[in-house]
Parts: structure tokens; C-alpha cells; sequence
């Protein structure tokens, strides 16, 4: 009985512990919230290098907003191994793109550049 304990245990701390891995739309939306709310940590996790460089040149030139952003996804389409992911924000009104890969397992969004035509 002793041994059943122990091991249910074990199995539920090695089950909590795992990281989660987030649809593109869930990663869209904790990039977009730690990118207003200046976290780069939450954001370099859930970003490729080159979207994490982008995201954070732009990241410091905007001001920390005075309340919290809420950010609401507007649409998501696949298109061969990428997703783009259709967002807007509290902050402005506009909505914006963001271009997601998986990269070891787990999407994130990357840069997306002049001349990557996305299906918005």
C-alpha cells in the first residue's frame, strides 16, 4: 500500500511539472499580453530569436499602458507548417498578425517579415 502511495505520488508531481504545450492561439495571446505588459521572459519563451529581436525593438518603443491590455483572437489559419493568428488588443484598436512556427515541439511566433504574404 505503502509503494502505491509513493508512486501515485510521484506520477502526479511528474505530471504537473510538464510543460504545457500551447495551441497558436494560446501562445498568440501570452505573446501578445507579456509583449504589453513588458514580461521578457514570457515573451523570449514563447518566441523564436528572430521574433523575440523584432518584438523587443518595437517593445521599447511603446509606453506601458496605464491598465491592463486584454487581447482577443480574431481568427487562426494554417498554411503548410506555419499558422497565423489574427489578434486584437484593448491597447489599440487594430488588429495585428502574428506569424507562429514550431520550433522543438512547441509553436511560437516568429518574425514575420515585408514580404510573407499571410491569409488576412
Amino acid at each position: 500500500m505503502k509503494h502505491i502511495f509513493i508512486f501515485t505520488l510521484l506520477i502526479s508531481f511528474l505530471s504537473c511539472s510538464e510543460t504545457k504545450n500551447l495551441t497558436p492561439a494560446e501562445t498568440a495571446k501570452v505573446v501578445a499580453q507579456s509583449f504589453f505588459t513588458k514580461d521578457k521572459s514570457a515573451l523570449k519563451a514563447h518566441t523564436t530569436e528572430e521574433g523575440y529581436a523584432s518584438l523587443v525593438a518595437i517593445q521599447d518603443m511603446i509606453p506601458t499602458p496605464e491598465k491592463e491590455v486584454t487581447v482577443e483572437i480574431l481568427d487562426e489559419k494554417k498554411e503548410g507548417e506555419n499558422t497565423w493568428v489574427k489578434y486584437s488588443t484593448s491597447y489599440d484598436g487594430k488588429p495585428g498578425i502574428f506569424k507562429l512556427v514550431k520550433e522543438n515541439g512547441m509553436w511560437k511566433v516568429t518574425y514575420n517579415g515585408p514580404r510573407d504574404k499571410g491569409p488576412f
